[in-house]
């Protein structure tokens, strides 16, 4: 079984991560098992109103949402796999139960072992046409920090760049509170920033996680479900 892509990407110091950390990005292709958690959204989507026409337009690529909500249940699953280009990939698969209506956000994350060093590529949205570089750090309290670097969008055979001034950034932080609920719980923070619109996504709440078997026979390396597949793949970088 291939090594899991965060232990890759942050070397030595994924054994610093929280042991609940470190079992929640264990995946790994091959390994016959998915991850699932489901928990309650303190807030998430746009706070912004005026800009939330805009981002209405941008619905069907499933990564933005225009909808607003505090107090919002959601499930949220791993899966562990190589992709048709055989790099290790997590396809992670939201899904953000607002009052009438139920948001789809959804990214594959990559590992790009072509450099020095390994480092994690992220393909967001319903046909991956927007990717980006995460930038990993773990704090002294074992916390997984992440921040979005260059992005770039895919139109067609275009690979485009976007300026500094258009790029928005993402910065998460995810970590095990022990003193949520009666056994603990993973609680994550997510901003999306843009230089020119300011906040345009947040999202922060708390979750129990758990390990599941696929069913049936024991997934292949490549195993992905149908409900979780993009409509497209992309291979540049």
């Amino acid at each position: 079984m291939s090594t899991p892509i965060y232990e890759r990407a942050l070397g030595s110091d994924f054994a610093r991560l929280q042991p609940e950390l470190q079992e929640y990005f264990s995946l790994a292709p091959g390994s016959g098992r998915y991850g699932v958690g489901e928990g309650v959204f303190d807030v998430v989507g746009c706070r912004q109103q005026w800009l939330r026409p805009l981002l209405r337009l941008t619905g069907r690529e499933e990564a933005f949402f225009p909808e607003y909500g505090e107090r919002i249940p959601f499930r949220i699953e791993n899966h562990a796999h190589l992709d048709p280009f055989g790099r290790s990939s997590l396809t992670a698969r939201r899904e953000i139960h607002f009052p009438g209506r139920t948001r789809l956000f959804h990214d594959t994350t990559s590992l790009d072992d072509s450099g020095n060093k390994p480092g994690l590529v992220d393909y967001v949205g319903r046909y991956r046409r927007l990717a980006t570089d995460l930038n990993l750090s773990v704090t002294a309290d074992g916390r997984l920090r992440g921040a979005s670097e260059a992005s770039r969008l895919f139109l067609g055979p275009l690979r485009i760049p976007l300026p500094a001034a258009l790029d928005a950034k993402a910065y998460a932080e995810q970590w095990w509170d022990p003193s949520g609920g009666s056994h603990g719980k993973h609680r994550i923070q997510v901003k999306v920033i843009q230089p020119q619109l300011g906040l345009v996504l947040v999202y922060a709440g708390s979750f129990d996680y758990r390990l599941r078997l696929y069913p049936g026979r024991p997934a292949g390396q490549g195993h992905l479900p149908g409900y979780a597949l993009p409509e497209r793949w992309e291979s540049r970088v």
